[in-house]
């Protein structure tokens, strides 16, 4: 075997030395990924050694891509590939090259995938929006060890650099083997078929793609079985968010009578409905709470082992509880954007907020007549350009961030959650005491990483695992210590926030909306009622409820609510007319006990899907390939019926086909100035 091995050209050898150095990179990042990261519900192992089988040919795939340009080089110049100072200088730097920019994009992608549960993908060109790289490099230096990190990442690229010398020299010193014409030739045929099998990667007529990790509705498993390199160069696209107009009118007559438009218009695309005021209903004051990162499953209120949120469960009991409430999508910026302005934000990679062409909206929060309107945010309101969402489209609407309070910041998301609402209770007090009505958007941000927690008044304590119960904490779904007394800060706050109100007087005279913006990154939980960890639809599950003591009497409402649908219901309580030009309903309307449906996106096996869920069904319909599934809610939630009941289907398909074409169309054509 030596023998052989040492009569193929010392070139070729070199090529394959390093074509297995970049496939043990790979697989070492594989096995920290499967080591630290990975979590599932799947209990096959087979399942679990097949995505483990997949992604090595996607790893081996990558290395013989990257290897390439080495390999032409080597084949060209032959035995000059060791002579040549300047082909030595070349293939040296390159190979270092894509090393270190694998090494960063796998740490990228680990970070990623801690952050939000996805293997890396374009969305995250987000985080490098100008004007925000600042506070996101702010969170990763409070989040992580960067330190300790780069550090790291210098002594492993210094030890890949001896290694790469090392190997240069070896090869360099062993006697070169000439070879014919034939000989040579058969060695490069042998090398190109080598290398085209391997980038093929199958044995069927058609090449190993990434849809083939997804062979399991598990995320953790698709995730294991993809190569997050390979996997984000197939989705990145330069593609602009766009809409449809010829699709938008086929399926608006769906969504016009599901929303009940006062005039059904296709050729002009109305989805206008008027509603008169009440003027018998008090003017109460409005205060929205954002809760960072809160979702149904880790709150009290949905059965959590962990019972983290008793200020939560005290008011929602006391007040309405939503037990089914779902924002569109997983992203604050998107959140804060479809609340404001009754709009599912589907875009693709960057949000609406980031996108000039979408900050113009007709919006019922606008139509408070006589209300001061006001935003309150702990840290930089040029975070995600949510500036523009509010002053684009509230007039006179107040402004408060970083710079403007009394304390100081406690991290790069600003002042502590405590002090926010300590100083905006202030303000409240100040309009309450002037009998000036108010609709406040108060968004809290502690519930985040680094989850920066304080003592609030001094009896704020966090817990550790000898304060807790472990095995009730490995059921919860809680991926840590931290994140478990972030939310309990948050509780805390949210418990303080309505003691400042009944201090400061204006608690019998406000309602308080409380709504997660999306749920945090979790383990496998199987407490909720539905399976929504499988389904992947627990991410925009959230938490939400009403309380206002004097003016809501305790219940809990079941029936599917929506992120879009706060201001509607909070302008119905108040008595406030208002026209409706986008897709959130009343929440309290009671001719919809039966049929509302929820707009939702969500990512399960890597794969975008958009949805409408239902008391009874979950309708859904995969962006990228446009199939589409139908699941029984009180049957088997994770079997497709879409065959079985065609009927029901057809109905649900074109209604859901007619929130997302509408939602396209509106972001674009619901501008104040039409």
């Amino acid at each position: 075997m030596q023998y052989s091995w040492k009569n193929i050209p010392r070139y070729i050898r070199y090529v394959l030395v390093q074509t297995l150095y970049l496939f043990l990179l790979t697989v070492m990042f594989r096995v920290i990924f499967y080591l630290f990261f990975f979590k599932t519900t799947v209990t096959d192992n087979g399942a679990i050694a097949k995505a483990w089988y997949l992604g090595l040919k996607f790893d081996m795939r990558l290395a013989l891509i990257l290897i390439i340009p080495v390999a032409l080089v080597a084949v060209i110049v032959r035995n000059r590939f060791f002579t040549s100072r300047a082909i030595r200088k070349s293939i040296s730097i390159y190979l270092f090259l894509v090393f270190t920019l694998l090494t960063l994009l796998y740490i990228l992608d680990l970070g990623h995938y801690d952050y939000l549960g996805q293997r890396l993908d374009p969305s995250i060109l987000r985080f490098l929006a100008k004007g925000e790289r600042a506070d996101n490099a702010r969170m990763v230096w409070q989040s992580y060890p960067v330190v300790r990190g780069l550090l790291a990442i210098v002594v492993f690229m210094f030890l890949i650099y001896r290694l790469q010398k090392y190997t240069w020299k070896k090869f360099a010193a062993q006697p070169a083997v000439y070879l014919r014409n034939w000989p040579f030739t058969g060695y490069v045929t042998a090398l190109v078929l080598l290398v085209a099998a391997g980038i093929y990667g199958n044995f069927a007529y058609f090449p190993l793609r990434w849809s083939q990790a997804m062979f399991t509705r598990d995320n953790g498993v698709t995730s294991l079985g993809l190569n997050p390199i390979l996997y984000f160069v197939s989705n990145f696209t330069v593609e602009g968010d766009t809409f449809d107009l010829a699709k938008t009118k086929k399926y608006y007559p769906y969504i016009a009578e599901y929303l009940k438009v006062d005039s059904l218009d296709t050729a002009n695309l109305n989805y206008v409905r008027t509603v008169a005021g009440d003027t018998a209903k008090p003017k109460l004051n409005v205060v929205l709470v954002m809760l960072e990162s809160t979702g149904a499953a880790v709150t009290s209120m949905y059965n959590n082992p962990m019972q983290a949120t008793p200020h939560m469960q005290r008011l929602a009991d006391s007040g309405v509880l939503f037990k089914n409430f779902y924002v569109p999508a997983i992203s604050t910026a998107k959140t804060v954007f479809g609340v404001t302005t009754g709009l599912p934000d589907i875009t693709a990679v960057k949000t609406a907020s980031r996108h000039p062409k979408m900050l113009d909206q007709r919006i019922i929060l606008d139509q408070f007549k006589g209300y001061d309107k006001m935003y309150l945010l702990g840290g930089n309101t040029n975070w995600a350009n949510i500036r523009a969402v509010f002053t684009n489209n509230i007039e006179g609407v107040r402004i408060y961030e970083e710079g403007m309070y009394k304390s100081a910041k406690a991290d790069v998301w600003g002042i502590s959650d405590y002090d926010l609402i300590t100083e905006a209770s202030e303000l409240f007090k100040t309009n309450n005491d002037r009998q000036q009505p108010f609709v406040a958007f108060l968004q809290l941000a502690d519930n985040h990483p680094p989850y920066t927690t304080s003592s609030g008044a001094g009896d704020f304590k966090k817990l550790t695992e000898k304060d807790i119960d472990m095995n009730k904490f490995k059921k919860s779904g809680f991926v840590s210590i931290d994140q478990f007394n972030a939310l309990r800060y948050e509780d805390y706050n949210v418990g303080h926030l309505i003691d400042m109100a009944r201090k400061d007087g204006y608690l019998d005279n406000t309602i308080f909306v409380f709504f997660g913006d999306h749920n945090c990154v979790l383990n496998p939980y199987s407490f909720m009622p539905l399976p929504e960890y499988e389904m992947a639809t627990g991410g925009e599950h959230v938490t939400a409820f009403m309380y206002s003591p004097a003016h809501l009497a305790a219940q809990q409402i079941n029936s599917p609510g929506s992120l879009l649908d706060v201001y509607p219901t909070v302008a119905g309580m108040v008595g406030m007319p208002y026209k409706n030009y986008t897709l959130g309903v009343n929440l309290f309307d009671s001719s919809r006990v039966n049929d509302k449906y929820v707009f939702i996106t969500y990512i399960r096996n890597q794969q975008p899907y958009y949805a409408l869920l239902g008391d009874r069904y979950l309708y859904e319909i995969n962006m990228k390939t446009d199939a589409a599934a139908m699941y029984d809610l009180q049957s088997d939630p994770l079997k497709n019926i879409r065959d079985e009941q065609p009927d029901t289907a057809k109905n649900l398909d074109n209604l859901t086909r007619g929130f997302y074409e509408s939602t396209r169309y509106l972001m674009f054509n619901n501008k104040k100035g039409l």
